[in-house]
Formats: structure tokens, C-alpha cells, sequence
């Protein structure tokens, strides 16, 4: 069902040696860039036309228009089952508090008398937002992206999701309900790399975006390396992952089941057990092997990704070996299930978002737990953060000086210029007194 890494008997390597000994999925965007660059050409010289085109290729449906009307997103949300209503405006809620917490503020630092540097937080003019439509329906995502963009307060946000066969061609009317509730009323029936293209180039019906963020598949994730200093993006996210960190005390029957989590998503997702018992290990092995047996989606999804290579059961001598092991891998997410799992996870350095203890499973930040779910993947969360309201903002340093202020300094400035061959730049001060350095 899953295979072992034993790592036990030896001290452990570190860095990129630790990391080999991990198991990770095949994940070659490098490759998929070439499938994805002439798509991506072909949207910004046709524009809707290709858009158009690449629907009825891709997602089977022929479209009128990508833009979605907006009685449709009005009619989505008025024949919305009540109990997923309620659910996601409660999802909605919880974002809001935690997302609004983490607004910037200005902030005016007096360097000097007569010299100051204020840091100002500006959201982006525009952000085009994806939400993935392919083995699942992701309205989660919809509030993941747009809640700190909405909170950022970025001024104009629109959405992208596939055109789905079964819906005339719209996005999945639950994604369409979310975006009403949230106020979101630009939506697209656009997937892939074309959604990115879209947003990146401008057509006739979408305006470009300098920001295009949000989880998607592997060629959402080429088409974003694509545009790579052309527009700004969150990440390229990867299949998802989740590393559960255990000891003895751990209930295999919570392990187990949040390692399936995961592997329902997809057959490359990995589920990764690092513990120091050998009991445990085996009570997951024999738990995986119950739980999976009633679940829906095994045999296409769950038991490829518990089978396949990015999955395993790393076993190690302790839990300080088994944070190294974390630490190394640098998970999506990361669970804690040990004694005293609010000490270890202080000791994390490295993950997209870390759950403390058997009470704060990864399907409770899926969904409400307040926390963002569009996060680091494929080792990333070792120099990148998931998404949030700061993904959103650009922080511009304005920068006013007296003449006093200025005259004070002059004389390094003038120096340091010289000392990198670049005197022009001193002179541009000495002209403001006279051409001459000041003295003070």
C-alpha cells in the first residue's frame, strides 16, 4: 500500500543529501513549457478566438463568449444547496477575520532630523484569480484566492475556472456561487494555460492583469514559469502534499485518514508519515489498507498516490531526527501529531502551514480553519510563503530629505560613489551646493 524509508541506525545527512532520501513526485514543468508556450502565443495574437477554440478542444464545450453572464453566477448562488451555503459563507467569515489581520500599515521611520523614510503598502491595480475544475470542484479556492485580494484591497479582480461540458459551458455552478457571495462578478470560462494567458495578455473581453495567482495543474503551473517576468504569480504549485510528523502517542486511525485526505486529490498527491515508532507505522499500514477499501475515489486516485513514489513511511530514531526530516522536505502541509505538539511545532522552520496536535487535521485548513490553502508545493515552503494579503501588496519606500538632512550626508554618498567608478552619482548631490561637498 505505501512503502518505508528506514533512516534509522546512522545520523542523518543534511541538506540536499536528506533531501534525495525523500520521496517526491515526477514533476517536470521544464517539459510541459514547451506543450504550453504555443497555446499561450496563439491567446495573445487571437485572443478570444483561441480562448474559444482551445474550449472546445480541452473541455469539450462550445462557447458563445468567455465571459460568463452574470444571471448565471446570480442563478448559481439562488439554487445553491443551503447547507453548502452556509458552509462556505461560514468559510468565507473565518477567512476575513485572519486575512484582515494581516493588512500592512504605513510606516514613517525618522532616520535623521529632516530625513525620513515612509514604507507605504499599494495593492496591485488587478489580479486575475484561477480555481482549478478538473477531478474536483474547488469553491474553496475561489475564497482562498480572492478573500485577501478583496482584502488587500485590490481594486479589480476577476476569475477564471473551466468550462465544464456539463454545465453548458459555464464553470461549475458551486464555483459560481461562491464567486456571488464574495461579490466577484468577472468571471471567465477559461482553464489551464489559457485562463494564464488570458490574463497576462489582455483579449478582447478580459483586460490584462499585472498578478495572476491561484492553484491550478501542471500546465497552470508551466504557463505561469512561461510568464515569469511578465506578470507577478503566487507560486507553481505543484500536486499537493502532506507530511504528518508522529510518535507513539499518535491514533493511526487520525494518521491514516489524513494521509488519504490528500490522495483523494490526485494520483500524483504524496502522503509522507515520519515517525520514530515502528508500532505506529504498522497500525497506519493496517488502517490504510481498512480505510481505503470504502473510499470513494480508490482506484483512480487514492491508491496510485499511496502507491506511487512521492508517498511513503520514513522511519527515524526520534522526533528531533523526524523534524530534520521535515525540515528537509519542507511540506505543503505539515501535521504534528506527537507529545507535546505545540513545542515541536515551534521547532519548524520549513512548511506551507503546520497543524498542531490530533485535533487540527489538514481538511480543517482545506476549508475553515481561517488559515489559506494555496500554498508552497514541491519542497518550495523551504523559501516561499502560501498565499495571503501581502501576495497582494508591494511595499514603496518614499523617501524626503531636507536640504539640511541632505548636506549632512553628502560626503559618503560622494564617497561611495567614487568607490564604485560611479561619480556621476556623487556629482548630482554636489550639484544641489554649488558643486561643492558641504561641510557640516
Amino acid at each position: 500500500m505505501i512503502s518505508r524509508i528506514d533512516l534509522r541506525g546512522a545520523a542523518l545527512p543534511e541538506g540536499q543529501a536528506l533531501r534525495s532520501l525523500l520521496p517526491r513526485a515526477d514533476f517536470d514543468v521544464s517539459a510541459a513549457l514547451d506543450k504550453v508556450r504555443p497555446i499561450c502565443e496563439d491567446v495573445h495574437h487571437r485572443g478570444d478566438a483561441a480562448l474559444i477554440e482551445y474550449a472546445e478542444k480541452f473541455d469539450g464545450v462550445k462557447l458563445e463568449s468567455v465571459r460568463v453572464p452574470a444571471e448565471a453566477i446570480t442563478e448559481a448562488l439562488e439554487t445553491l444547496d443551503p447547507a453548502v451555503r452556509a458552509a462556505l459563507e461560514e468559510s468565507i467569515r473565518r477567512a476575513r477575520i485572519v486575512h484582515r489581520a494581516q493588512r500592512r500599515t504605513t510606516e514613517t521611520t525618522q532616520v535623521v532630523p529632516g530625513g525620513t523614510v515612509t514604507e507605504k503598502w499599494v495593492p496591485v491595480d488587478r489580479v486575475g484569480l484561477y480555481a482549478p475544475g478538473g477531478r474536483a470542484v474547488y469553491p474553496s479556492s475561489v475564497i482562498m484566492d480572492v478573500v485577501p485580494a478583496q482584502e488587500a484591497e485590490v481594486p479589480s479582480i476577476a476569475l477564471a475556472s473551466p468550462a465544464q461540458a456539463d454545465f453548458g459551458g459555464l464553470p461549475h455552478p458551486t464555483i459560481l456561487a461562491a464567486c456571488a457571495l464574495l461579490g466577484v462578478d468577472e468571471v471567465y470560462a477559461a482553464g489551464g494555460a489559457t485562463a494564464v494567458a488570458m490574463f497576462a495578455y489582455g483579449t478582447e473581453s478580459c483586460p490584462s492583469a499585472p498578478m495572476v495567482m491561484g492553484p491550478g495543474n501542471i500546465w497552470v503551473a508551466a504557463a505561469k514559469r512561461y510568464f515569469t517576468g511578465v506578470i507577478g504569480i503566487d507560486s507553481e504549485a505543484g500536486p499537493t502534499e502532506i507530511a504528518v510528523l508522529a510518535d507513539a502517542t499518535a491514533d493511526p486511525v487520525h494518521v491514516a485518514a489524513d494521509l488519504i485526505s490528500q490522495a483523494e486529490h490526485d494520483p500524483l498527491a504524496a502522503s509522507v508519515l515520519v515517525t520514530d515508532s515502528a508500532e505506529l507505522a504498522d497500525g497506519v499500514v493496517r488502517e490504510l489498507e481498512a480505510q481505503v477499501a470504502v473510499s470513494k475515489h480508490r482506484d483512480e486516485r487514492i491508491v496510485p498516490a499511496l502507491t506511487g513514489k512521492q508517498s511513503a513511511i520514513v522511519l527515524v530514531d526520534s522526533v528531533e531526527d523526524g523534524l530534520a526530516v521535515v525540515n528537509a522536505y519542507g511540506a505543503e502541509h505539515l501535521e504534528i501529531q506527537t507529545a507535546d505538539a505545540a513545542a515541536v511545532a515551534e521547532k519548524v522552520r520549513n512548511a506551507g502551514a503546520v497543524f498542531v496536535g490530533p485535533w487540527a487535521p489538514v481538511s480543517l485548513g482545506d476549508y475553515a480553519a481561517g488559515s489559506n490553502h494555496v500554498l508552497p508545493t514541491g519542497g518550495c515552503a523551504c523559501h516561499s510563503s502560501g498565499l495571503s494579503v501581502q501576495s497582494f501588496l508591494r511595499g514603496i519606500h518614499v523617501v524626503d530629505y531636507s536640504r539640511d538632512a541632505l548636506a549632512e550626508i553628502t560626503r559618503h554618498v560622494v564617497t561611495l560613489s567614487e568607490a564604485e567608478d560611479l561619480p556621476a552619482h556623487g556629482a548630482a548631490l554636489k550639484a544641489r551646493f554649488g558643486w561643492k561637498v558641504p561641510t557640516v
